[in-house]
């Protein structure tokens, strides 16, 4: 009979003993779930190594679906129980879009019938590119490689001394029967939460017999950086164009899903996995003086097989006309390739001239400032999209793009609506004049009616119809999804988030606004799950911020305030970060210090005019609900953000009662929806 082997591992002053599936803290048994368990041992065996996310999830959840959410709350909850934090981690360091690394050393100990041998496992990867934490990960890991404390049950273990004899097997002081009886009730409450989630929460599949395709962004071959706003843009551009041809046989994956994998190295069949996709299209792009080079082929993800291959070349100023025809061949191949060919549907438009090549040029410039959706960079947008309408003032796209700027900088700078949406307004309608068949124009549109007009049948129906003119458009369905959260209607909702999140399943500001819709549906703990697994992605994400109004309606005001205080400007606005401090502070009964933030959150207003949503949250948490409803009148009058909210936010029940409020609420258009 060959001998029995077991092991265990030790790390700073916790043991972990495989056999008994027990997590031992100075000799004490810390409380986890079974998948946690798991999850610390998969991490610890690989200690020093990258654990790819699709690993764990693949380990912790064979043959079963879940959202990636519940991997990042599973790792939450285990940081919790180690004592550890995301932002500054002893133990379980978060590798940005990849996976988890256990960086503390770790110490494994094997028992052969008595015999104990002690080794470090936790040798490195050979380091690389800096991933996620930027100049901090080298020397945290380093540190934590020599810090360890290699202790099991009172035994110290070293490596000079692992052979003078065995290692007493830790052992829990409660009952083998206990631990038995908590473990299955812990099974079985974790077990029916993930099938509830799985079943509620999943993205819905593409209908049937409609095939999804991803453009990967061109690759730019110029050798000039400076050149990226075109091959970008002519990423954007392709998804936008072949997304609304033939939407009932065709999907495509939006520009912020595609654009992660830019300059990636990540085979086909994983990206493919990762998109949920049945064809990738690739491509490069070369420009030289007034000549522009175009290569494009299309791949089948299944097994990898190259459908068709193409070159192009044309001058500049017939970009435009030369990326329809890419765009009809692409479709004629797919359809041939799927056993349906047709001819393409794409809408002829008239040959561009050198007037709206100059304007398409502007507008790839003001696109590439758009999407990074910082306050500095809308103005940079505005300025180009201006430029373009000035140079072709028939070029709709521009008069689109222009309006959805000033419909979303007033939120993004906290100043009064007033100052940006009558001119969204005029861009829009501009826009609309030129093509109606913009499903981009619809939702903005479908935007400025809502958050400015109060509009909210007629808005609905833009949203509608903007989908209905491209249901591969994400921007369409996740807005719409928060038009139906304000409005309460919230399993419409996550059916619109998920698919938004379907199309663009990369996208942080979706998967930030999914967790908003279980926020005002009350159901925090969703909330808090779904944020955290958007700061695993990015711990600075500014719309995660909600996660501190998910804790202040638990009670968690340590944690809201935690979470508050290490965001502070320039990673969100002033007037934000002292408003959600005075809320919190006075949340919490400490009135000293909410009444200092909300002198902060006034002095700001004095110099300038801020957006009546920041002042009224403070006096909320301050309780001077005469102050807030005062301050809701002037933010019905800015048109503020904050009268979407009505109906739904819980910062808003302690005036809900209150006549004046109704009164708000029925002006607001949300007291009968």
């Amino acid at each position: 009979m060959s001998p029995r082997t077991s092991h265990n591992y030790t790390f700073e002053n916790f043991a972990v003993d495989v056999d008994q599936r027990v997590l031992l803290r100075a000799d004490k048994p810390v409380p986890l779930t079974p998948k946690m368990f798991d999850t610390l041992l998969i991490l610890v065996e690989k200690s020093g190594r990258i654990v790819e996310k699709d690993e764990l999830m693949a380990r912790l959840w064979p043959k079963t679906f879940v959202e990636e959410a519940n991997l990042a709350f599973n790792i939450q909850q285990l940081r919790k129980a180690l004592g550890d934090s995301a932002r500054q981690p002893r133990f379980i360091e978060t590798v940005a879009r990849r996976g988890y690394r256990f960086i503390a050393a770790v110490e494994k100990v094997v028992n052969d019938d008595g015999q104990v041998h002690s080794q470090t496992t936790n040798q490195f990867e050979t380091p690389g590119p800096p991933l996620g934490n930027g100049d901090g990960f080298a020397s945290r890991s380093s540190s934590a490689r020599y810090n360890t404390i290699r202790e099991i049950s009172g035994n110290h273990v070293t490596g000079e001394a692992a052979a003078a004899g065995p290692v007493t097997r830790p052992r829990s002081r409660v009952s083998k029967t206990m631990l038995l009886v908590a473990a299955v009730v812990v099974l079985l409450i974790v077990g029916g939460w993930l099938l509830w989630s799985r079943l509620s929460n999943r993205p819905q599949s593409s209908p049937a017999g409609r095939t999804i395709i991803a453009i990967l962004p061109f690759e730019n071959l110029t050798g000039d950086a400076d050149q990226d706003y075109f091959s970008d843009g002519l990423t954007e551009e392709m998804i936008a164009q072949l997304g609304s041809f033939d939407p009932n046989q065709f999907g495509v994956i939006a520009r912020t899903s595609v654009m992660h994998y830019k300059e990636s190295q990540r085979p086909l069949d994983q990206i493919g996995r990762e998109l949920g996709v049945e064809y990738v299209i690739e491509g490069s792009v070369r420009r030289d003086g007034d000549n522009v080079r175009i290569t494009v082929q299309l791949i089948k993800v299944g097994d990898q097989t190259h459908v068709w291959a193409r070159q192009y070349d044309d001058q500049m100023q017939d970009i435009l006309a030369l990326q329809q025809k890419i765009c009809r061949d692409v479709a004629d191949e797919i359809q041939l390739a799927l056993g349906k060919p047709k001819p393409s549907q794409l809408v002829q438009k008239p040959r561009p001239t050198l007037q709206s090549y100059e304007a398409y040029d502007l507008w790839l410039k003001g696109q590439y400032f758009l999407n990074k959706r910082a306050v500095k960079d809308f103005e940079r947008a505005v300025q180009y999209f201006q430029q373009a309408t000035d140079k072709d003032p028939s070029y709709a796209n521009a008069y689109v793009s222009l309006a959805t700027c000033y419909a979303l900088m007033g939120g993004y700078m906290m100043r009064p609506q007033t100052e940006f949406m009558p001119k969204a307004r005029t861009a829009v309608e501009r826009a609309l004049e030129l093509d109606e068949r913009s499903a981009e124009a619809h939702t903005v549109l479908a935007l400025i009616l809502q958050n400015y007009d109060l509009n909210w049948e007629k808005a609905e129906t833009e949203f509608r119809r903007a989908i209905e003119l491209n249901p591969s458009y994400a921007t369409a369905h996740h807005w719409y999804a928060e038009h139906l959260m304000w409005r309460g209607r919230f399993e419409e909702a996550l059916r619109e988030s998920n698919e938004a999140r379907r199309l663009d399943p990369h996208s942080l500001i979706i998967s930030a606004d999914h967790g908003a819709i279980f926020y005002y549906a009350r159901q925090y703990d969703r909330a808090i799950q779904q944020f955290l697994a958007v700061r695993e992605l990015d711990p600075n994400f500014q719309r995660s911020g909600l996660i501190n109004h998910a804790y202040e309606q638990k009670g968690l005001f340590a944690e809201a305030l935690a979470d508050i205080l290490a965001h502070p400007p320039p990673a969100v606005p002033p007037s934000m970060y002292w408003s959600e401090l005075t809320y919190a502070y006075g949340r919490s009964g400490q009135q000293a210090q909410a009444q200092r933030a909300l002198g902060k959150l006034l002095e700001l207003n004095r110099k300038q005019e801020l957006g009546a949503e920041a002042i009224i949250w403070a006096y909320l948490g301050v309780g001077n609900n005469e102050q807030a409803l005062a301050w809701l009148e002037k933010a019905y009058a800015q048109r503020s953000p904050a009268m979407t909210y009505l109906k739904v936010d819980p910062r808003y029940d302690p005036l809900r009662r209150d006549p004046r409020f109704q009164d708000l609420l029925q002006r607001a258009g949300l007291d009968q929806q």
